[in-house]
C-alpha cells in the first residue's frame, strides 16, 4: 500500500509538471474569439503566474530549511539549482545517503552532469520522473523546477505519513494520510473543519488549532476570531517559528487569498506533522524511562528477596544431609522399623515443603532475569554459591544421601527378616536330617550278598538305591551348613546353639558315608567275579558252535560260491581274534580274585581250573581256522582261471564273426564309419591281448602247483592261443581294405565338388549383363573381382585333384572313371579363366563411360545456373549490398574448384578411353570439347564481375574509415576540452589524470590507423584517378583534426604534473599516520589468553599484524622518498607543517616495532603455556582412564576369564607405559618452561607435580593388580583340573551303579565292559595323583589359599574312593553271575549233544551199496572218537 500511494503521489505530480509544462493559450483556439474569452485568458495566466510566485517563495525557504543544516543557502530557486551543486546537497541531506561528489566547473556541461547524478539518485530511489532532463533545469524552466521539487517533497516529506484508522485498520496513501492526521487533531474545536488544503486554511484557525492540540500554552485558542484571518495566521506562524522552531514558510497573505495554493499549504503542514510527531516520540520516550526505573528498584528488592530465601534454603540442605548421611542403625528388627517410620515422615511431609521453595527460588530468578531483560539491562548473576546450578547441585547431593539412607533402611530391616526366618527353618530341617541319619546308619550295617549272580546284582542294586538315596540327601546336609554359615556371617544373636546342632549332623553323615563305602567294596568284589564266571561259559560254548562249522568239507563248486564261502571265513576268524582278547581279558581278571587280600568272595582254585580250560579251547579253534582258509584259497584260484579263459574266448569268436562279415562301404561316409568300428577293435585287442597273457600265467601257476582239478588246463591254454593268432591276421587284412577304399572316394568327392563349382563360375562369367547405368556397372564390376579371387585359389585344387589321381591304388587308378574326371577338370577350369578376363575388360570399359556422362551433365547442369545469375547481376553502390555480393562471390569461388576438380577428372577419363580404343570415341571426344568451352566462358565471366566488386568495396570501406576516425578524434577533443583543473582536492587531480591517461591509449591505438588510412588514399587515388579529389578529401581534414588534439593534450598533462604529485602525497601521508595510530593502539593490547584457540588466534592476528606492518613499510619509505622529491620540486609547499609530520611519522614507526615485538613475546609464552596445558589435559585423561581401569575390577573366578583379565591387563600396562612416557614428555616439558620464566611458572610447577605423583600411584596399582591375578590364575587352574576330575568321577560313578542297560546284555558282555571300566580307572589313578602334587605345591607357595585347596582336594580323594569301591563290589557280583551261568550252559549243551547222539543212533539206514556203508562206518567212527 504504501508503495502504491507513493507511485500515485508521483504521478500526481508529473501530471503537475506536464501541465505546467504546456502554454496556457495554444492554437487550438479559433481567431475569433470574443472579449470574454480574451479576459478568461489572462485572467487564468495572472492566477498561474500568482500560484507559480508562491510557490517559488514556499519551496525556496523549504530548501533553505534543509540546506541550513549543511550550512548551504540559495536566494533564487530556479538559478541557484542549475549547477546541480545545490541538488545535490539537498538530497544528502533528506535521504542521509552520500550522492556521487558533483563535478567543479561552471561550463554547462558540468552542471548537466551534476544534475544528472542528482536525478539518477532519484531513480534509484523509485522516483519516477517523467518529461524532466537534466536540461530542463540547467536552463531555468520554471514550471519543471517547481515540478521536481515538489515531488522530492512527497518522496521524502509526504510519503513517509501512515494513519490507521480504527474502524478498519485501513493505510491511507500520503495525502489522505496527512489530511487525516489534520482532522483528528482538529477535532472538537469550533469553526475548524479540515477537508482540504487550500481554503479550509484561509482563517488560519487550522494552523492554530494544530499547535493547541499540542502545546496549549503557547495559544489561547478561544480568543481567536474566524473573522480576524490575517492575525490568526500571523499569530500561528510566529508562535511556529519563535517557539517550535520551524521555518516560515508562508506568510499571511499567501494564504488568505481566494485560491491559496495547495501545494504549498502541504508542505508547510507537513513540517508541523514532523514537528509534533518528534514531540510525541520523546514524551512516550520519557515515560518509558520512568517504567524502567521503576522496574530496576523493584528488581532490586526481588534479588534481595532472592538471595535470603536462596541461604535459607543451602543451610537446611546441609544440615539434612548431614543427619541422613549417618549409617548407623538399631541391632533389631523393631529399632530397624522405628527408624524407617522416622524416614518417611521426613521424605512425606517436610521435604516437600522445601522442594516446592527451591521451585519458587527458580521462578523467583526467571522473573528477576524476565524483568532485566525487559529493561535491557545487564542480567543478573547470584553471588558464588547461590546460583540455581549450585543449589541443584546441593538438591542432588541431598536426594544421593536420601537414597543412600533409604536404601540401607530397607537393607537391613530385609536383613533382620530374613535372620529370623532363617532361624526357624534351621531347626525344623535339623530335627529331619537326624531322624534320617539313623534309620540309614542301621540299614548299610548289615551284609547279605547271596551266592548267585542274580543274588548279588539284586544285594547291588538294592545298595545302589541306599547310596543315590544317601548321595541326594548331601545337598540337604549342605543346606543346613549353609543356613549355620549364612546366620555366622550376618551376626545372628543365638549362633552358638546353632553351630552344636550343625556339628552333630555332621559328625553323624560322616560315619553314615563311611559305612556305604565299606559296604559297597564288597559287593562289587562278589559281584565282578560272578560277572567273569558267567562270561567264561559263553565263551566256551561260542567255540563248540565255530568248530563244526570249520570241519566243514564244502569248498564250492564255482567262483562265486567259494568267494561266498571266503567271507564267511573271514568273519568267522575276525571273531576268532576279537573273542581270543576277550578270553585273555577274562582270564586276567579272573586271576586278580586270587590275589586278593582281605575279603575273598570264592576259593582261589576254582578260578584257576576255569580259566585252564577255556585257554585250552580257545588254541583247538584257531589250528582249525587256519587249516580252512587255505583249502579255500587254493579252490578260488582254480575256479577264477576258468572263468576268465572262457571270457576271453567267447571275446576272441565274437570279433571273429564280425571282421569276416563287413564289406568295404558303398561310399565315403560309410567308409569313414568302418575306418572308426575298425580303430575301436584294435584299441579292445591291445586291451585284450594284456588280459590274456595274464590269464595263460594263471594257468601255468596252478599246474606247477599241482592242486586238485588241474586236469584239461593246457590243452585250454593252447586253443585260446590260436584263436588269437587268427583274429590278429584277420584284422590287418580287414584295415588294408579299408585305406584303399576311403582313398578312391575320397578322390570322387573332390572331382564332383570342383566340377561344380567350375560350372556355377562359367555361367557368371559368360553373362552378357554389363549394367544399365554407373550404379550397377560397378556392382557388377565387384562382383566379377570376387570370381576372379575364388578361381585363383581353386587353381591349386585342380593341381592337387591330378596328383591325387595318381597315387590311387592300382586297382582304382586304372579305372576310364578317373581319367575322364581329370581332363573334365582340367578343360573347364582353362576355359572359365579365359571368359573372366574378357568379361572384366567390358565392364571397365561401360563404367568409364557411364561416369563420364554423369559427370558432364553435372557441370553443364551448375554452368548454365551460374552464368544466368552473372549476366544478371549488376554490382551496387551502397557498402552493405556490396558486402552481400562479395560474400556470395566467397562461395562462388568454393563451388568453382570443387567443379574444376570433376572437369579435371572427366578429361581424365575420356583420355583412358581413347588410349582404349572405345568404340564411341568420338561421341565422347565431342562431349569433352563442349564441357572445356563452356568452362573457360564461366571463368572469364567470373573474374571479370569480381574485379568490378573489389574495387567498389575498397573505396566505400575507406569511406567508411575516414568517417570512423574522424568522429573518433572530435570526441575525444572534446572531451580533452571538457577536462580542466579547477580543484585543489587529490581526487579532481587523480579523476583527470585517470582521463588524460586513458586518452593517451586510445591516441595511441588511432594512430598506426592513420598511417594505414594514408596508404589505402594513396593507393585508391593512383588505380582509380576519376575519384582521387573524392578519396583524399577526407583524409586531409582527418590531419587537421588529428595534430589540434595531441597539441591540447600536452597541454592538460602538464598542468596537472605537479598539482597531482601534491595532492597524493599529503593523502598518503594522512591516511599513514592514521593507520599508524591504530596499529600502534592494536600492538598495545594488553589481553591475554585463556585458551589455546584464543592464543592462537592472538597470535595469528598478531602475526597479521607483523604482515600489515610489512606492507605498509614500503608505503614508509615511499612517503620519505617523495617528500625529498618535494622538496626538489619548485613549487609552494608548507616545508614546516610537512617536516613536522614527516618527524612524527618517523617516531611513531620505531615506536610501533618495539610495541609489536613486546607483545609477540608475550603471546609466544601464553601459546606455548596453552599448548602446554592441553598436553596437561591429555595426560590427566590418560591417568583418569587409568584410575578408572583400576578401580572397577573384580576378581574372576574362571580360568577362561582369569586368562581373559591378564591379557587384558597385559594390554592396559603396554598401554599405561605408552601414556607414561608421553606424560613424562609433558613433564619434561614443563620443568623446561620453568626453567625458561615463562609468565605462568607456578602453575606450570602445580600441574607438573600433580601428573608426576598420579602416574607413580597407577603404576604400583598396576602391579599389585597383576600379581592378584596371577595368583588366581593358579588356583582356578587347579580347581578346574580339580572340577574336570570330579566331573569324571561323577560319570563313572553312574556307569557304575547303572544297572538298567546290564539287564539287557548277556553276563559275559557285562564282564567284559566292566573289566574295560576297572582299566581305565586305573590309568585315570595318575591323573588323580598329578592333581593332589599341584595341590600340595600351591599350598606351599600361596599359603593364603591353603583353605580352599585342601578343601578341594580332600572332595576329590572321597569321590574317588568312592567310585573304587563300587567297582569292587560290582566287579565280585559280575564274577559270580558268571560263574554259576557258566554252570548252567555246561548243563545244557551237554544235554543237547546227547540228544543229537541217540537221533543219530536210533536212525536205521544200513546203506545199500559198499560206499554207503562205509560212510556210515565213518560217521560212526567219528561220533566214538569225539564221546
Amino acid at each position: 500500500m504504501a508503495n502504491a500511494s507513493t507511485d500515485l503521489d508521483n504521478a500526481e505530480a508529473q501530471r503537475q509538471l506536464n501541465n505546467n509544462n504546456r502554454p496556457v493559450s495554444t492554437g487550438h483556439w479559433e481567431t475569433e474569439t470574443t472579449s470574454a474569452k480574451l479576459f478568461e485568458c489572462s485572467r487564468i495566466k495572472a492566477l498561474a503566474e500568482e500560484r507559480d510566485a508562491v510557490q517559488k517563495k514556499t519551496f525556496t525557504k523549504w530548501v533553505n530549511s534543509h540546506l541550513a543544516r549543511v550550512s548551504c543557502r540559495i536566494a533564487d530557486l530556479y538559478n541557484d539549482l542549475r549547477d546541480g551543486y545545490m541538488l545535490t546537497r539537498l538530497l544528502e541531506v533528506l535521504s542521509g545517503e552520500m550522492l556521487p561528489r558533483p563535478t567543479r566547473g561552471r561550463m554547462r556541461i558540468h552542471c548537466l552532469e551534476n544534475v544528472d547524478k542528482a536525478l539518477q539518485f532519484l531513480k534509484e530511489q523509485r522516483v519516477h520522473l517523467e518529461n524532466v532532463g537534466s536540461h530542463d533545469i540547467v536552463d531555468g524552466n520554471t514550471r519543471l523546477t517547481l515540478g521536481l521539487i515538489w515531488t522530492i517533497i512527497l518522496r521524502f516529506q509526504i510519503q513517509v505519513i501512515k494513519i490507521e484508522t480504527e474502524d478498519n485498520r485501513e493505510t491511507r496513501s500520503a495525502k489522505d494520510a496527512l489530511l487525516l492526521w489534520c482532522q483528528m487533531k482538529t477535532a472538537g474545536y469550533p469553526e475548524v473543519n479540515i477537508h482540504n488544503f487550500t481554503t479550509c486554511w484561509r482563517d488560519g484557525l487550522a494552523f492554530n488549532a494544530l499547535i493547541h492540540r499540542h502545546r496549549p500554552d503557547l495559544i489561547e485558542f478561544h480568543k481567536l476570531a474566524r473573522s480576524n484571518a490575517t492575525h490568526n495566521l500571523q499569530q500561528a506562524f510566529n508562535v511556529a517559528e519563535q517557539n517550535l522552531g520551524l521555518t516560515k514558510l508562508l506568510d499571511p497573505e499567501d494564504v488568505n487569498t481566494e485560491n491559496p495554493d495547495e501545494k504549498s499549504i502541504i508542505t508547510y503542514v507537513v513540517s508541523f506533522y514532523h514537528y509534533f510527531s518528534k514531540m510525541k516520540a520523546l514524551i512516550v520516550e520519557g515515560k518509558r524511562i520512568g517504567k524502567v526505573l521503576d522496574s530496576a528498584i523493584e528488581a532490586e528488592k526481588i534479588i534481595e528477596r532472592y538471595e535470603e530465601l536462596a541461604s535459607e534454603l543451602l543451610e537446611w540442605i546441609e544440615k539434612t544431609i548431614s543427619i541422613i548421611s549417618n549409617q548407623k542403625f538399631a541391632n533389631s528388627l523393631t529399632g530397624v522399623q522405628q527408624q524407617l517410620q522416622a524416614f518417611t515422615t521426613y521424605c512425606t511431609i517436610e521435604k516437600p515443603i522445601k522442594f516446592q521453595e527451591k521451585g519458587n527460588l527458580e521462578v523467583l530468578l526467571f522473573t528477576i532475569q524476565s524483568k532485566l531483560r525487559a529493561n535491557n539491562q545487564k542480567p543478573y548473576v547470584p553471588h558464588e554459591g547461590k546460583l540455581i546450578s549450585d543449589i541443584n547441585k546441593a538438591w542432588e547431593r541431598l536426594e544421593k544421601a536420601e537414597h543412600e539412607r533409604g536404601v540401607a533402611l530397607r537393607t537391613e530391616l530385609i536383613r533382620q527378616e530374613k535372620l529370623e526366618l532363617q532361624a526357624q527353618r534351621f531347626d525344623h530341617k535339623t530335627t529331619m536330617r537326624q531322624a534320617w541319619l539313623n534309620e540309614n546308619q542301621r540299614l548299610v550295617s548289615q551284609d547279605n550278598f547271596g551266592y548267585d549272580l542274580p543274588a548279588v546284582e539284586a544285594a547291588m542294586k538294592k545298595h545302589e538305591a541306599i547310596e543315590a538315596d544317601i548321595s541326594s540327601y548331601e545337598d540337604r546336609i549342605s543346606v543346613v551348613v549353609e543356613l549355620a554359615a549364612e546366620m555366622e556371617a550376618e551376626g545372628y544373636y543365638d549362633i552358638r546353639r546353632i553351630s552344636a546342632r550343625k556339628e552333630n549332623i555332621l559328625g553323624q553323615w560322616k560315619l553314615l558315608k563311611e559305612l556305604v563305602v565299606g559296604r559297597k567294596t564288597r559287593l562289587e568284589k562278589n559281584l565282578a567275579l560272578q560277572k567273569t564266571f558267567q562270561d567264561m561259559v559263553y565263551m566256551i560254548d561260542w567255540m563248540e558252535e565255530i568248530q563244526i562249522q570249520l570241519l566243514s568239507k564244502d569248498f564250492g563248486k564255482h567262483l562265486l560260491e567259494v568267494d561266498d564261502l571266503l567271507q564267511k571265513h573271514s568273519l568267522q576268524e575276525a571273531d576268532i581274534s576279537v573273542q581270543a582278547e576277550r578270553v585273555q581279558t577274562l582270564n586276567t581278571v579272573a586271576l586278580k580274585f586270587t590275589a586278593i587280600e582281605g575279603y575273598q568272595p570264592c576259593d582261589p582254585q576254582v578260578i584257576c581250573n576255569r580259566v585252564n580250560h577255556v585257554s585250552t579251547c580257545l588254541e583247538e579253534l584257531k589250528q582249525l581256522a587256519s587249516t580252512r582258509r587255505a583249502e579255500l584259497e587254493e579252490s578260488r584260484q582254480l575256479w577264477a582261471f576258468y572263468e576268465e579263459l572262457e571270457e576271453s574266448e567267447a571275446w576272441i569268436r565274437e570279433k571273429t564273426s564280425i571282421l569276416s562279415a563287413q564289406t568295404c562301404g558303398k561310399d565315403l561316409s560309410s567308409v569313414l564309419r568302418l575306418l572308426q568300428n575298425h580303430k575301436s577293435l584294435a584299441g579292445e585287442l591291445l586291451s585284450r591281448r594284456s588280459l590274456l597273457q595274464q590269464t595263460m600265467k594263471k594257468g601255468k601257476q596252478i599246474l606247477t602247483q599241482k592242486s586238485f582239478g588241474t586236469a584239461g588246463i593246457q590243452e585250454r591254454v593252447m586253443e585260446a592261443k590260436g584263436e588269437w593268432k587268427r583274429l590278429e591276421e584277420q584284422a590287418a587284412l580287414r584295415l588294408g581294405h579299408l585305406q584303399e577304399a576311403l582313398d578312391f572316394f575320397q578322390f570322387a568327392a573332390e572331382s564332383d565338388d570342383l566340377l561344380a563349382w567350375l560350372q556355377d563360375i562359367y555361367r557368371l562369367v559368360s553373362s552378357e549383363d554389363f549394367g544399365h547405368d554407373e550404379y550397377s556397372t560397378r556392382s557388377l564390376l565387384k562382383k566379377h573381382r570376387c570370381v576372379r579371387e575364388s578361381l585363383e585359389k581353386h587353381r591349386a585344387n585342380a593341381a592337387a585333384l591330378r596328383k591325387h589321381a595318381a597315387s590311387l591304388p592300382p586297382p582304382y587308378r586304372q579305372l576310364e572313371e578317373v581319367q575322364a574326371r581329370t581332363a573334365e577338370v582340367e578343360q573347364l577350369y582353362a576355359e572359365v579363366v579365359d571368359v573372366a578376363v574378357l568379361r572384366q575388360q567390358w565392364l571397365h570399359d561401360a563404367l568409364a563411360v557411364y561416369h563420364m556422362f554423369s559427370e558432364v551433365n553435372a557441370c553443364e547442369v551448375w554452368i548454365d545456373e551460374k552464368e544466368q545469375w552473372l549476366n544478371k547481376m549488376e554490382v551496387p553502390e551502397r557498402l552493405e549490398d556490396v558486402e552481400v555480393v562479395a560474400h556470395r562471390f566467397e562461395s562462388l569461388d568454393q563451388e568453382m574448384n570443387s567443379l574444376m576438380g570433376r572437369i579435371l577428372d572427366v578429361n581424365q577419363i575420356v583420355q583412358q578411353l581413347l588410349d582404349n580404343g572405345h568404340p564411341s570415341s568420338t561421341e565422347v571426344r565431342g562431349c569433352q570439347d563442349h564441357l572445356n568451352s563452356r568452362w573457360n566462358r564461366i571463368v572469364e565471366l567470373v573474374e571479370h564481375k569480381k574485379d568490378h566488386l573489389d574495387s567498389v568495396l575498397r573505396i566505400q570501406n575507406y569511406l567508411l574509415e575516414c568517417a570512423e576516425i574522424k568522429s573518433q578524434i572530435q570526441d575525444k577533443r572534446k572531451a580533452i576540452d571538457a577536462t580542466q583543473y579547477v580543484g585543489s582536492d587529490l581526487g579532481s587531480v587523480l579523476a583527470l589524470q585517470r582521463r588524460l591517461s586513458t586518452m593517451e591509449g586510445a591516441l595511441s591505438v588511432l594512430e598506426p590507423k592513420l598511417l594505414h588510412l594514408q596508404q589505402e588514399a594513396e593507393e585508391l587515388a593512383t588505380a582509380h584517378p576519376d575519384k582521387a579529389v573524392e578519396v583524399l578529401v577526407p583524409f586531409e581534414g582527418i590531419s587537421l583534426e588529428w595534430e589540434e588534439l595531441k597539441r591540447t593534450l600536452q597541454g592538460c598533462e602538464d598542468s596537472l604534473t605537479v598539482a597531482g604529485r601534491l595532492q597524493q602525497f599529503i593523502q598518503d601521508l594522512d591516511s599513514f599516520l592514521t593507520w599508524l595510530v591504530q596499529t600502534q593502539t592494536a600492538a598495545a593490547a594488553d589481553e591475554l589468553p585463556n585458551t589455546l584457540e584464543e592464543a592462537e588466534r592472538l597470535i595469528n592476528c598478531h602475526a597479521s599484524l607483523k604482515e600489515e606492518i610489512g606492507r605498509y613499510e614500503e608505503d614508509y619509505e615511499r612517503l620519505q622518498a617523495v617528500s625529498e622529491l618535494l622538496e626538489a620540486e619548485e613549487a609552494p609547499l608548507p616545508y614546516a607543517a610537512l617536516q613536522q609530520w614527516l618527524q612524527k611519522l618517523d617516531v611513531g614507526w620505531n615506536k610501533l616495532l618495539e610495541m609489536w615485538e613486546s607483545r609477540r613475546e608475550v603471546l609466544v609464552q601464553a601459546h606455548i603455556f596453552h599448548l602446554f596445558m592441553r598436553d596437561v589435559k591429555q595426560a590427566e585423561a590418560f591417568l583418569n582412564n587409568q584410575e578408572s581401569g583400576l578401580a572397577h575390577v573384580e576378581l574372576p573366578t574362571t580360568v577362561e576369564t582369569v586368562e581373559a583379565a591378564i591379557k587384558k591387563h597385559k594390554e592396559f600396562t603396554t598401554t599405561m607405559e605408552l601414556n607414561l612416557h608421553r606424560i613424562k614428555a609433558v613433564i619434561e616439558a614443563g620443568e623446561s618452561l620453568i626453567s625458561q620464566s615463562n609468565i605462568y611458572s607456578e602453575r606450570i610447577k602445580e600441574r607438573v607435580d600433580t601428573l608426576a605423583n598420579r602416574g607413580n600411584q597407577n603404576r604400583e596399582l598396576a602391579q599389585q593388580w597383576l600379581s592378584k591375578l596371577n595368583d588366581q590364575w593358579e588356583l582356578q587352574s587347579f580347581l578346574q583340573d580339580c572340577h574336570e576330575l570330579g566331573d569324571w568321577v561323577a560319570e563313572k560313578m553312574l556307569m557304575a551303579r547303572d544297572t538298567s542297560r546290564d539287564e539287557m546284555q548277556k553276563l559275559h558282555k557285562k564282564w567284559l565292559k566292566h573289566q574295560a571300566f576297572m582299566a581305565e580307572l586305573a590309568q585315570n589313578k595318575e591323573w588323580l595323583d598329578k592333581i593332589e602334587k599341584e595341590g600340595q605345591h600351591l599350598m606351599e607357595e600361596k599359603p593364603e589359599l591353603r583353605d580352599a585347596v585342601a578343601q578341594k582336594l580332600g572332595e576329590i580323594r572321597e569321590c574317588w574312593q568312592d567310585l573304587e569301591s563300587t567297582t569292587q563290589a560290582k566287579a565280585r557280583q559280575l564274577f559270580e553271575a558268571n560263574r554259576a551261568d557258566l554252570l548252567v550252559q555246561s548243563y545244557s549243551s551237554l544235554d543237547q549233544r546227547l540228544g543229537q547222539l541217540e537221533n543219530q543212533l536210533a536212525h536205521q539206514d544200513y546203506g545199500q551199496d559198499l560206499t554207503t556203508v562205509n560212510k556210515h562206518l565213518k560217521k560212526l567212527q567219528h561220533v566214538g572218537v569225539e564221546h
